[in-house]
C-alpha cells in the first residue's frame, strides 16, 4: 500500500476514546489520516488531524446525522463503539437484550446510514468497516453471551446487506471479527488469563487499515476473524 493514497484522506473513528479505539486512531494517524472522533464527553484533540466532537449520541439519529454532515470529503468509516454484557438466559429480560442491540446493532446502523449518505454525496466511494466479536460467528463458544453474540451477528448480516446494497456507490464494507482483546479492562476482569494469547489492538488496528485503504478495491463482505491464539 502506498502511502500517499491514505494522506489527507478523513474517516470517522467511533468508539475511539477506548482501548481498540485509540489504537486504531493512533495507527490512522501515524498513516497519514484525518481522524474524526465523537464522544458523550469532552475528549482533548491532541494530535493537529485528530478531530473531537463532544455530545454526540451514537444511538440518536439526529445527532449522527447531525456529526457526519460536518466531517468534509468523507472517506471511509469505522464503527467501533458497541457494549458488552455476560448472563444466563434467565438473567436476561426484555431490556438487556435491547441494551446490547442498541450499543452494538444500532449504533452501526445509524452510522453506516449517515457515512453512506456523506459518501455518496462526495461521489467517490468510500469504505466501512463494522466490528463483530468471535461469538457471533461461533456462538457455541460465547457462554452466557446470549445477548451479546445475537446483536454482534446483527452486524455481520448488516456488513453483508449492506456490501450487497452499496456495490454500485463503490462503497466497501466489511467487519472484524475479534477473539479477547488485551485491553486494561480484559486484564483486570480476567487476572489469571494469560494476555500473551489474547489479539493486540494493534493487530485489529493494522486489520482496520488494510480494509480501508484504496488499495483494497474489491473485498466487500467480508467478516475477518481475529482470533486469539488461545
Amino acid at each position: 500500500m502506498s502511502a500517499q493514497e491514505l494522506i489527507g484522506k478523513h474517516v470517522v473513528v467511533t468508539g475511539g476514546t477506548g482501548a481498540l479505539g485509540r489504537a486504531v486512531v493512533k495507527r490512522l494517524l501515524d498513516a497519514g489520516l484525518v481522524c474524526h472522533v465523537p464522544s458523550r464527553r469532552s475528549v482533548a484533540a491532541g494530535a493537529d488531524r485528530l478531530h473531537t466532537a463532544f455530545g454526540v449520541e451514537l444511538a440518536d439519529e439526529v445527532s449522527v446525522a447531525t456529526f457526519y454532515a460536518e466531517v468534509p470529503d468523507l472517506w471511509a468509516s469505522v464503527h467501533l463503539a458497541g457494549g458488552f454484557a455476560m448472563a444466563p438466559l434467565e438473567a436476561i429480560g426484555r431490556a438487556e437484550i435491547l441494551s446490547m442491540m442498541q450499543l452494538n446493532t444500532l449504533t452501526t446502523f445509524l452510522c453506516c446510514r449517515a457515512a453512506v449518505e456523506a459518501m455518496r454525496k462526495g461521489g467517490r466511494g468510500g469504505r466501512l468497516v463494522n466490528v463483530a466479536a468471535r461469538p457471533a460467528l461461533e456462538p457455541r463458544k460465547g457462554a452466557q453471551m446470549a445477548s451479546y453474540a445475537a446483536s454482534k451477528a446483527a452486524v455481520v448480516a448488516l456488513t453483508q446487506a449492506l456490501a450487497e446494497e452499496l456495490k454500485a456507490d463503490r462503497i466497501l464494507v466489511n467487519a472484524i471479527a475479534p477473539s479477547t482483546m488485551d485491553t486494561p479492562a480484559n486484564r483486570a476482569a480476567m487476572p489469571k488469563s494469560d494476555p500473551t494469547k489474547w489479539l493486540s489492538v494493534e493487530a485489529a488496528a493494522e486489520a482496520v487499515l488494510q480494509l480501508i485503504s484504496p488499495a483494497n478495491m474489491e473485498i466487500s463482505g467480508a467478516v475477518l476473524p481475529l482470533f486469539a491464539r488461545a
